[in-house]
């Protein structure tokens, strides 16, 4: 018997307006989202750059929600004491970008938080299975990381599905996590898939009034 979980929405900032981040921070909150989503970007890995601590503490001042730093960065290692400390509650890293994932993860647990590893829509889910019991999250990109409003990779849903099962077999807390397209067109396969956290960003910032929109999607969550 497949059990049930609760889903959750995180809402990416990336989609705000960052000329009133704080105020669009608390809107979402008060919108009802679950956690907030911020997007770390160097230009480097992934060819756009982003914000760095000085933006996630301020983030962390304008909300009480659990804030999930997803770091698109090369060598993650030389700055996750930087967002720890920023007031991330979970810091996520890509697979691709660790020399040492073990290693990586542990360090995020040593700094006392959650610890979550990304993968890229061609990166093999296989990258992720030796490390599956260290983690808290799985994030698998459902678009090309690098920018907002891109168009969802429709085949990334089998890995999601694969994931799944791995980790219910397996009796893993490991809440699993999409980023990338999600909105109304493909929220429902995605709940279908057994995905626990979506990350949404475009969905929610670019409409007119935030409330309706996080109850449209989150409706669509199984109870």
């Amino acid at each position: 018997m497949k059990q049930e979980r609760k889903q959750l929405l995180s809402a990416s900032i990336l989609s705000a307006d960052f000329g009133r981040l704080a105020q669009e921070v608390q809107a979402v909150e008060a919108a009802g989202t679950d956690w907030i989503h911020v997007d770390v970007m160097d230009g480097h890995f992934v060819p756009n750059i982003t914000i760095g601590p000085d933006v996630v503490r301020a983030v962390r001042r304008a909300t009480t929600l659990p804030l999930d730093v997803h770091l698109m960065i090369a060598e993650p290692d030389r700055y996750l004491q930087d967002f720890a400390h920023a007031g991330a509650d979970w810091l996520g890293v890509h697979v691709e970008a660790c020399v040492h994932l073990h290693r990586t993860v542990q360090r995020i647990k040593e700094l006392g938080k959650k610890a979550s590893v990304s993968l890229n829509p061609a990166t093999p889910l296989s990258w992720v299975e030796p490390i599956l019991e260290e983690v808290d999250m799985v994030l698998l990109m459902t678009v090309n990381p690098g920018f907002g409003g891109q168009t969802f990779i429709r085949p990334v849903l089998d890995k999601v599905r694969t994931l799944r099962r791995w980790i219910d077999e397996r009796r893993l807390p490991v809440l699993l996590q999409v980023d990338g397209g999600v909105n109304a067109d493909t929220v429902d396969e995605l709940v279908e898939a057994g995905v626990d956290v979506f990350v949404a960003g475009s969905a929610v910032f670019r409409g007119d009034d935030y409330a309706v929109t996080v109850k449209a999607l989150k409706s669509r969550f199984h109870s």
